[in-house]
């Protein structure tokens, strides 16, 4: 089966290729022109919905399956911030390391230097018939000294409940069965073999 995915992040179509494997997995990009999408919802579900549904719309071929994720990192001490921001939480261009830099400060400039968080996984799939979506989560610490390389995003920043590495540091065999993406896609794979 085709699974066109809805994203040009190179770190979330290398991530979802090692997690489905038995899938023959093409980003969107491929197929038809990068377009921009707005995610103007206030959920991760509806955002991953609406660039499903985008992208389907896009390629205009009723036999795609098309996947989409919305991802991100809540704080606590921010109040649950960036979340669905997460992309874009140091301005509309912002690079992964301008993102992360900024969440440090925000963390910083309450006083602190560690703050409860959680990752957030939505995918959505949408066929020519139907719409699902799933969730997956991930809860540890954010704190306010990047170490390891490894990863994307805020990955540096994030130790998972019960490590004392952040996800930059840890191998990434250990982060497969840990992430938030993997434990929606673990839920979204079910729905897939239906299909």
């Amino acid at each position: 089966m085709k699974l066109v995915l809805a994203t040009s992040n190179k770190g979330k179509v290398r991530e979802i290729k090692a997690l489905c494997e038995k899938y023959e997995i093409v980003p969107y990009s491929e197929l038809v022109e990068e377009f921009e999408i707005i995610e103007d919802a206030d959920t991760f579900k509806e955002n991953a919905l609406i660039k499903a549904r985008a992208v389907f719309k896009a390629i205009g071929d009723e036999d795609v399956v098309v996947m989409a994720d919305d991802s991100g990192i809540s704080v606590d001490i921010l109040d649950g911030a960036p979340g669905i921001y997460s992309a874009r939480y140091a301005g509309e261009d912002a690079s992964d390391k301008d993102n992360l830099y900024k969440l440090i400060e925000s963390i910083k400039e309450k006083g602190v230097s560690s703050s409860p968080a959680h990752y957030t996984a939505a995918i959505a799939i949408v066929t020519s018939s139907s719409e699902y979506s799933v969730h997956g989560w991930m809860y540890g610490t954010a704190v306010t000294q990047t170490r390891g390389n490894g990863g994307f995003g805020y990955d540096p920043m994030f130790i998972p409940d019960g490590f004392d590495k952040t996800l930059g540091e840890l191998d990434d065999e250990i982060k497969k069965k840990l992430s938030h993406r993997s434990k929606a896609l673990s839920l979204a794979k079910r729905i897939l073999d239906t299909l």
